[in-house]
């Protein structure tokens, strides 16, 4: 008697996936929201609501948060997608860059989260550490069929220029290699790096905000867009900004040219 063999698909993965762009394009703008346990709150708890349903109104495609404040934001979110960050560490401690597992993929479920959030430091002290966490997680999150963004930047001791390309191109390849399905790092400089660093990716490459350089967010947009990069995931330019809806709104003009700028 012959069986038929019967390849599993990753079509859960892909649904999630799916649900973190709102268009059809291949481009994400994300809302990075976890920094309140590494630097403490980023605004008051009213606000942090308010902040929520306004870059929901802005068209945000996602927000990334823990577990606690995750838990109390699910009806503020609308149509945008949760990623569920379950990495830490608080800048109180001795060792910030030494990021250390707080979640699993079990919380992201729970919580009906589209993707799992980790961060890694590629370079800390403790980067064995960070790696052979981030692959557990990886591991679970194929077995759930959960997407996986990793935060993969160039940091530590002997990192003197975190936007250095070809560090922010290792660190993209680690995440790589590790299972990401999206990878956030930071710019490389100028769009012809970060172009070349897009090209040895086989994963979306998203650039984060972080502190600002000088450029306006509409340049960093532009320069993230341009190099091809699948899109943005900022945090402190948009929450520390006086008008956190209309900094969402131009970076997801950026992002997605062809979509109504309509209230969602």
């Amino acid at each position: 008697m012959e069986f038929e063999v019967v390849e599993l698909s990753d079509s859960g993965k892909e649904r999630r996936l799916g649900r973190l762009c709102s268009v059809d394009d291949g481009r994400y703008v994300i809302v990075a929201l976890d920094h309140s346990l590494t630097m403490g709150p980023i605004t008051s708890a009213d606000n942090f609501d308010k902040l929520i349903r306004t870059v929901a109104e802005a068209g945000a495609d996602a927000v990334i948060m823990h577990r606690g404040r995750a838990k109390r934001a699910i009806g503020q979110l609308g149509e945008m997608g949760l990623i569920l960050h379950v990495s830490a560490s608080t800048s109180a401690g001795v060792h910030g860059d030494a990021k250390t597992a707080v979640g699993c993929v079990d919380d992201a479920l729970r919580l009906g989260a589209d993707a799992l959030s980790v961060h890694l430091n590629v370079g800390s002290d403790t980067e064995p550490t960070q790696l052979r966490e981030i692959g557990e997680l990886a591991s679970a999150c194929d077995r759930w069929q959960m997407p996986l963004l990793i935060m993969a930047y160039p940091r530590g001791p002997q990192v003197t220029d975190e936007h250095d390309p070809q560090r922010v191109a290792h660190a993209v390849s680690v995440a790589v290699d590790l299972g990401a399905d999206l990878v956030k790092t930071n710019y490389a400089g100028s769009v012809a790096a970060m172009s070349e660093i897009v090209a040895t990716s086989p994963i979306p490459v998203l650039v984060a905000g972080g502190a600002a350089d000088g450029r306006s967010i509409e340049q960093i947009g532009d320069d993230a867009i341009r190099s091809g990069c699948a899109g943005l995931a900022m945090g402190r330019q948009i929450f520390e900004s006086e008008s956190p809806g209309e900094v969402v709104r131009s970076l997801v003009a950026l992002a997605h040219p062809k979509r109504s700028q309509s209230v969602r």
